[in-house]
């Protein structure tokens, strides 16, 4: 079935005449006339009621015009589709994220990201210190706690696992932890100055 038929019964459809249908699509009445006599040449069956205020669709009408105007909807829909996939991001990224896990996890998963969005240029802000976003001091920011600037829009990125170590000649000489409280009479050494202990 031709598209272009289609698509010009269903302007019939909603504008109710051949002239209506004709301005919308810039064709002329004839033009209008001839491709719906066409097209029910083609099916064998009559679209339209012909009255002296205008067209109404018949049964076999009605069926076709709810299956054009689906068809639109899809093509519509494809279409936007399209152009949001040729529409790629590009410019400046500023990411900020605390030394330890910047220069681990993250770096480790930017080559992936770049070579995804080529047209963005990544800069990576390493610091311990909780920059302000509503100031544009970075564009994103991962952090470990919650954020205490209100407005922020909040995504969770991954789950991070801390983990406890200790050599055997430690545990010797101040033995093994068996709470998480008798973690405060233990010597600890964490990573960052604002790092939290566990």
């Amino acid at each position: 079935m031709d598209w272009d038929k289609l698509r010009i019964f269903q302007a019939v459809a909603d504008a109710g005449s051949f002239t209506h249908a004709g301005e919308s699509l810039k064709l002329s009445q004839s033009a209008i006339s001839r491709q719906i006599g066409a097209l029910e040449e083609q099916l064998g069956v009559m679209l339209f009621h012909r009255h002296a205020r205008g067209l109404i669709l018949t049964e076999q009408g009605e069926l076709l015009y709810r299956t054009a105007r689906d068809m639109a909807a899809k093509v519509n829909t494809a279409e936007a589709l399209l152009r949001a996939n040729q529409d790629k991001p590009a410019g400046r990224l500023k990411i900020h994220a605390t030394v330890g896990f910047g220069s681990t996890w993250l770096t480790a998963q930017m080559h992936e990201f770049i070579a995804l969005y080529p047209e963005i240029d990544v800069s990576l802000v390493l610091s311990d210190n909780e920059l302000d976003l509503g100031m544009r001091e970075a564009d994103v920011a991962i952090r470990m706690v919650m954020p205490r600037q209100p407005g922020l829009v909040q995504r969770h990125l991954l789950t991070v696992r801390s983990h406890v170590y200790a050599s055997h000649s430690y545990v010797q000489k101040y033995g093994k932890p068996k709470t998480i409280e008798e973690l405060d009479q233990h010597r600890l050494i964490i990573f960052g100055e604002d790092a939290r202990a566990p």
